[in-house]
């Protein structure tokens, strides 16, 4: 009897010690968490009397790259938990706009404090600096009232550090926060020390911990002695850094028994790097569990692709003006109408489509499902009738045992099935099995010199990939991928690039007049056989895309767009850089299109 209550207490005691030990190591995280607030409010305010006393430009501008680098100490948490007040803090000088509502919010924080205070900062900037300081601050002190009450545990914290890790990949080495002073290497490594701390605090005695402390330093140490934007060699510092540091941290999760957050989520949660073969989730982008992607319904979809019965006159189908043979493009600079004449606008690839959050190129649609309709029942494509197809299918014997393993639950095809169908078949066309993916998994031998070249410029000096984020290459925003981007980018109406696209984009749905000429961020992946490009297929070459954006977009072209999000000034890439762009663009083609 005392044996088994000695046992008993024993177990009570290990469950007391253990949940005790938990407690402590969130809270721990937690006031780790506010101390590195204080010392990023004390950098803020230190900024503010030097701005006050009207200090020199230099020291301003130093004291505004140590301030971003104390941000980057606390960014993965700010990130993760509070991503609304992240945006006012460190998001890109642009207005936040949300459509539904149609009104915007102008932009604050370092992004667009710097600037104004680089390349030359003036004394009449003086009061607008001190407004964004101040912001700043109340930013914090909103920071440090919400990181007071909420929880964080450990299984959040693993998943907070991961999308660090994407973030650092996907943002943070390509100068997406720092446009200008381009100081996102330094500040890249210090991201990546704040790992170390929170992982000691909830295992120092964890046997992979010392691996990735050792990996972690070598990594920052690698930001310091390579520190130059435009050379740095963010090829070998993603293979040999980041995605090794993002296996570890999936190590020390494992090991430590801390299992994956519950959440919808495009990343999946088992994914050890950001370019895992199955890295990505289209089911994180349908509208409920009854849309999600299955291979029955893909086999569904396909046939139904294939089907002219779709259409009025039963002579055109989807895949009429997207072929399976050039990335369900058609190689047309625009689409042509049921009546031949010429649409206003190129075809867009359907790879990669399914892992957006807005379809066409005004984003008018929000999912696959609303966008297979839009084009079925549109007068000039394809005229057809939703009501009269879902009759049809009734009648159709093949087409009734399709959708019955497709959809077991329902007893016959419903209408909305149809839509489910078609977007599933779209959803199935992600490879991801390009040169660069194997390169990215671990093979060496995958690119050439040049296209490794090209993939550094890709994601530095010519800035692609602060639009097109790395690994989908589009405009959807990482590492949470809940909102796709558009940009509006000058685009000329015709080869001879005289004057502007008279398209308004977005503008025509939106009524903003940041949206005039605004259009969805597409895919560069199996950009090598979609030609001709842009919304209005007016370059036929990716040599002349690359000409249009290293002349500074429409306004390096003269034109006059206002409200340009492309950077304006001149990329002053070389003949050879721009093939070596060129061909790593190439790379990122599907086997099958090889």
């Amino acid at each position: 009897m005392k044996l088994k209550y000695f046992s008993f207490l024993f177990l009570a005691l290990c469950l007391f010690f253990s949940c005790q030990k938990n407690e402590t190591s969130k809270t721990t995280i937690k006031q780790n968490l506010l101390v590195d607030l204080n010392k990023l409010s004390n950098e803020i305010t230190q900024f503010q009397k030097l701005v006050d006393s009207n200090a020199s430009p230099k020291e301003i501008v130093e004291q505004f790259k140590k301030s971003r680098l104390f941000y980057k100490k606390v960014e993965w948490a700010i990130e993760y938990f509070i991503p609304e007040t992240a945006r006012f803090m460190n998001g890109p000088a642009l207005d936040e706009m949300e459509l539904e509502e149609n009104r915007s919010f102008e932009p604050h924080g370092f992004q667009v404090i710097e600037e104004i205070i680089y390349p030359e900062y003036k004394i009449e900037d003086k009061e607008n600096v001190i407004r964004e300081l101040n912001i700043f601050q109340s930013n914090i002190k909103q920071l440090k009232t919400t990181f007071e009450v909420i929880t964080i545990s450990d299984d959040y914290v693993l998943d907070a550090m991961e999308q660090n890790i994407f973030r650092v990949i996907a943002l943070g080495i390509t100068g997406f926060d720092s446009p200008i002073l381009q100081s996102s290497i330094s500040e890249a490594g210090e991201s990546l020390l704040s790992i170390s701390k929170p992982l000691e605090i909830i295992n120092s005695d964890n046997k992979t911990l010392a691996d990735l402390k050792k990996l972690i330093a070598e990594a920052q140490q690698y930001c310091k002695e390579n520190n130059n934007f435009n050379a740095f060699d963010r090829a070998f510092f993603i293979t040999e850094y980041l995605n090794p540091i993002s296996k570890k941290i999936k190590t020390f999760q494992k090991e430590e028994n801390i299992k994956n957050v519950k959440k919808t989520s495009p990343l999946k949660p088992e994914i050890e790097t950001l370019f895992d073969k199955d890295a990505f989730d289209v089911n994180a982008f349908v509208l409920s569990k009854d849309y999600n992607y299955t291979i029955d319904k893909a086999k569904l979809g396909e046939k139904l692709f294939y089907d002219t019965s779709l259409s009025k006159n039963n002579d055109r189908s989807c895949a009429s003006c997207h072929h399976p043979e050039k990335a369900f493009t058609d190689g047309l600079k625009t689409n042509v109408s049921l009546t031949g004449s010429n649409l206003a606008r190129n075809t867009p690839t359907l790879t990669y489509a399914s892992l957006q959050n807005a379809q066409f190129w005004d984003m008018r649609q929000l999912d696959l499902e609303k966008q297979s309709v839009d084009v079925i029942q549109n007068k000039e494509e394809m005229h057809g009738s939703m009501d009269a197809i879902h009759a049809k299918i009734l009648l159709n014997k093949e087409y009734i045992s399709l959708f019955k393993k497709a959809y077991p639950k329902t007893s016959k095809p419903e209408a909305w099935q149809i839509q489910n169908a078609i977007a599933s078949y779209v959803r199935s066309l992600n490879a991801f099995d390009s040169r660069f993916d194997e390169y990215m998994r671990g093979n060496k031998n995958a690119l050439n010199n040049q296209e490794i070249e090209g993939m550094n410029l890709f994601m530095g000096k010519a800035k692609c990939a602060t639009c097109h984020f790395t690994p989908l290459f589009n405009g959807t925003v990482p590492p949470s991928y809940s909102k796709s981007e558009h940009e509006v980018i000058g685009t000329p109406q015709d080869a001879s690039g005289k004057k502007l696209s008279v398209d308004q984009g977005r503008y025509l749905y939106n009524k903003m007049p940041q949206l005039v000429g605004a259009f969805k961020t597409p895919t560069v992946r199996n950009a090598a056989v979609t030609a001709p490009y842009m919304h209005n297929g007016v370059f036929k070459t990716l040599e002349e895309v690359v000409s249009f954006y290293n002349k500074g977009g429409g306004i390096g072209l003269g034109y006059e767009v206002e409200n340009q999000t492309l950077p304006f000034d001149k990329l002053n890439l070389t003949v050879k850089e721009e093939k070596a762009l060129v061909a790593f663009m190439k790379i990122l083609t599907d086997k099958k299109y090889q």
